[in-house]
């Protein structure tokens, strides 16, 4: 709800602080990008914890050992730093293409049934929500399930084949 306060036309916060007069979720061109943003914030909070866990689990043994060697910052950032972290990365990145394909609460909350930028929003999972709850078509619904499982099955799967070549579990 917040959100849509600050995303409102008339008397949003945004378009207030920036004196405009910008539709954030009701213009289409730019909807699905407003509704991105609140995506990509409500989750950002979560990462930093995963992130800052891997950090803290690297030894200070590695780099002081690149430091004796000469090594500078960056180059200890990306010889150290990311293939020690790259088991967090691993599953920071899967598990937020799985995220991002399950998206339902989003459109749901922050858009209406009347407002125009509604389909350029629709996720899998709201087009499932739809057809299953709203025009009682549930065998469509399913059949909707079931493709967006093996979709998801088949990228976790690709994911996981490119696993062992840039992801170090030592």
């Amino acid at each position: 709800m917040v959100w849509k306060f600050m995303y409102n036309q008339k008397f949003g916060l945004l378009n207030n602080l920036l004196g405009t007069d910008i539709a954030w979720i009701s213009d289409p061109k730019i909807a699905w990008i407003s509704i991105a943003v609140i995506g990509v914030w409500s989750i950002l909070g979560y990462n930093m914890i995963l992130f800052l866990g891997g950090l803290q689990e690297i030894p200070h043994d590695y780099y002081e050992a690149a430091d004796i060697d000469g090594a500078t910052g960056i180059r200890q950032f990306f010889t150290v730093t990311i293939p020690l972290l790259s088991p967090t990365i691993f599953f920071v990145l899967q598990t937020r293409i799985i995220g991002a394909l399950q998206v339902f609460d989003l459109p749901f909350m922050v858009m209406d049934n009347s407002n125009q930028a509604l389909p350029s929003v629709q996720s899998v999972v709201y087009v499932f929500y739809q057809n299953a709850f709203t025009y009682n078509n549930r065998g469509y619904g399913a059949a909707i399930v079931v493709c967006m499982l093996v979709i998801i099955l088949a990228l976790t799967k690709l994911l996981q084949a490119t696993e062992k070549k840039w992801v170090f579990y030592n």
